[in-house]
């Protein structure tokens, strides 16, 4: 048995000797793949509640990868953590910054519009989206928002309404289309 295995551990020394000259083993460091797996990491922090392990493993993920689109979900996600321990102040630069990256997932938009009424700003931010809709048609979108966080469903609803007629081929509209039918059925409950 021990010459078997002595046989065997010569035998595994020698094995280099017989690889490809030249050939080196290399590992590419990839900043796209460590950062969703971080983003994983911090989502499964936030399962647990271990907010402030989630918050770290956001911000990780985020400057990994700073320009990529995917880089707006962990800025999203860094937000909820914050809204959820009760920072909407920090919350606010993380979806507005989500948005930037990419303005075309709904999420984006609701979380903004409830961090702006933790805030207690949605009366003025209201203003403020209202007065883009001409030169910003997603604008609409924020605005029917808040105009559900200040508890005016049905304005909210009308409004939602216009923005999925007007942009009906957006990647938006089905979401937007979703969360008008959850506040109809809200209302008719």
């Amino acid at each position: 048995m021990k010459r078997l295995l002595t046989i065997i551990a010569i035998f595994m020394m020698t094995l280099p000797v017989f690889a490809k000259p030249g050939t080196i083993v290399t590992y590419t460091i990839d900043p796209e793949k460590n950062a969703w797996e971080h983003n994983n990491v911090g989502v499964n922090y936030m399962e647990e509640k271990c907010y402030y392990a989630a918050i770290q493993e956001f911000k990780i993920a985020i400057s990994l990868n700073p320009k990529a689109q995917s880089t707006a979900i962990y800025m999203n996600n860094l937000g909820k953590a914050y809204l959820t321990i009760g920072y909407p102040e920090l919350a606010l630069g993380c979806f507005e910054d989500a948005l930037k990256q990419y303005s075309l997932n709904f999420e984006f938009y609701d979380n903004l519009a409830k961090c702006y009424g933790q805030l207690g700003r949605t009366s003025e931010q209201l203003a403020k989206y209202k007065s883009q809709i001409d030169k910003n048609p997603v604008a609409r979108v924020m605005v029917g928002l808040l105009q559900e966080q200040s508890g005016n469903k049905k304005q909210a609803i009308t409004t939602l309404d216009d923005f999925v007629m007007s942009e009906p081929d957006l990647i938006i509209t089905p979401a937007v289309k979703k969360h008008i039918q959850e506040l109809v059925s809200e209302i008719n409950n």
